[in-house]
């Protein structure tokens, strides 16, 4: 395990603790809160990049399980963010393998940032030329996690860049009547990033929806239409 210890060295060398009392209110870690019991050295994410992009090429998966099961949140960022390097410099079937590994190893990804840093960068990325497995993005809007569900809607993020809507607006049909608001913005971004692609999709979505569409969700939605459209919405 010898590369995992030097990940960890070198990120415990950066502990702050000043931006620990900062990230632990911002990653809303109190009794109640979703991010409950995490722990930080308060190290940002350009510097956890940087370690990343010096360890993925030959790191293991035993040692990135290391980092992603570890009790600090910034190393496992490290772990996955590691495998998006490792993923986007592989060929298909190495890729196919840390599309597995990734899955089967979430239990760590229990945060948004954990999940938007790293999901639609290895899931999104391979069901958008493996259609087959798509069926995994539906089963994820279905678990009773809540990062699995952010993770499902999420990685639709390459297949809208490529036009293609059709997982993203079911999948958002799916998660609609989710109660908690991480999700509503989700599913609110993935949404506005459609409308980027074609705001007529995006229209006859919400024009469909309207009566069920939360409004946090909504107002995610909509930012990149004009003034007056906007305002229509909210009035529906």
């Amino acid at each position: 395990m010898n590369k995992a210890g030097d990940v960890l060295k070198e990120l415990e060398y950066l502990k702050n603790s000043e931006k620990i009392k900062v990230f632990k209110k911002f990653f809303k870690t109190n009794e109640g809160e979703y991010g409950y019991g995490d722990m930080f050295w308060g190290i940002s994410v350009p510097q956890v990049r940087e370690i990343s992009k010096r360890y993925f090429h030959d790191i293991s998966f035993d040692e990135i399980k290391v980092l992603i099961n570890h009790r600090i949140h910034e190393v496992r960022l490290t772990g996955y963010l590691i495998l998006t390097y490792q993923y986007e410099k592989s060929e298909n079937e190495k890729r196919k393998d840390i599309f597995d590994f990734y899955l089967n190893n979430l239990s760590g990804c229990n945060n948004w940032d954990l999940v938007d840093l790293s999901c639609y960068k290895i899931v999104g990325e391979y069901v958008l030329r493996n259609k087959e497995e798509r069926k995994i993005l539906y089963k994820l809007s279905k678990s009773k996690n809540l990062w699995e569900q952010r993770i499902s809607i999420v990685s639709t993020y390459p297949m809208i860049k490529r036009k293609e809507f059709e997982d993203t607006l079911n999948i958002s049909k799916l998660l609609l009547f989710h109660k908690h608001d991480l999700i509503h913005k989700a599913v609110g971004w993935m949404l506005r990033e459609v409308g980027k692609q074609d705001m007529n999709v995006l229209r006859k979505f919400l024009n469909e929806n309207i009566n069920t569409i939360p409004r946090t969700t909504l107002r995610y939605s909509i930012e990149k239409m004009n003034k007056s459209e906007r305002k229509g919405y909210l009035l529906k």
